[in-house]
């Protein structure tokens, strides 16, 4: 009987048992954090200044990638796969997170505004943008320099090299874009034009060009979370919020 009984008992697992079952899970639950983040919900934070006011360093938001539809991706390597359609487009004025389309920065997320939606035409004088030849009224623009600061002599080529295809003013012979003026210029098909509301202090669509429709991650849903560091504290009044 007691040998019946012993045998009935449940057999205790050994360490590379429990150490194979923990592993088990611990698989199963990053597949799903891959899931969740690919498909719907992903951590952001703000490391520049370059959407001031709107969104400040330190900012953390929760971004939505539903929105826009989100593809399967494997972090740190960079590789996606099993696109999935989002139910919305992107639209005029929206803040997006986008993947970086220059090769030195292929899996970098970035934050900026949607300025120019595919067959617009946009242009850019002295820091004030036109879109299809109306004034656009920006109360979240920023222009902190004061006077413009002149662009260097490899960035002004830079200017006039990517945006001649698409210009459609009177002279191409002697179009000289800058950061502070240039088109007008039409965004072609299945592309948008991003800059950051800090003008003055954004890296965007004025110095790289358009962006495909494909870069575009999500839109953000709110801030959880904001920490200044100088000197250190809690932006308590951020939180929650909803950049737009």
């Amino acid at each position: 009987m007691r040998k019946q009984q012993g045998q009935q008992e449940k057999k205790k697992p050994t360490l590379k048992e429990e150490a194979q079952s923990w592993a088990k899970a611990g698989l199963v639950a990053f597949i799903i954090w891959l899931f969740l983040r690919s498909y719907f919900v992903e951590a952001f934070r703000i490391p520049s200044p370059s959407m001031e006011n709107t969104l400040l360093v330190g900012d953390f938001l929760f971004v939505n990638k539903m929105a826009f539809g989100g593809e399967f991706e494997i972090p740190f390597v960079g590789t996606r796969f099993l696109r999935v359609p989002g139910y919305s487009e992107a639209h005029h004025d929206q803040v997006v997170i986008f993947r970086s389309v220059e090769d030195s920065t292929p899996n970098l997320n970035i934050v900026k505004r949607i300025i120019g939606e595919p067959g617009d035409t946009l242009q850019l004088i002295r820091d004030t943008v036109y879109r299809n030849g109306q004034l656009l009224p920006e109360p979240y623009a920023l222009h902190l320099a004061g006077a413009p600061v002149p662009d260097d002599p490899f960035r002004l080529q830079q200017f006039r090299a990517w945006q001649l295809v698409h210009y459609v003013g009177r002279d191409p012979a002697g179009y000289h874009p800058t950061s502070h003026d240039w088109g007008p210029i039409v965004v072609p098909p299945g592309y948008y034009f991003m800059m950051g509301d800090n003008r003055d202090e954004s890296y965007d669509s004025r110095y790289w060009g358009f962006l495909p429709r494909e870069h575009v991650v999500g839109r953000p849903l709110f801030i959880y979370m904001s920490v200044a560091t100088r000197p250190f504290r809690i932006r308590w009044n951020r939180l929650l919020r909803h950049p737009s």
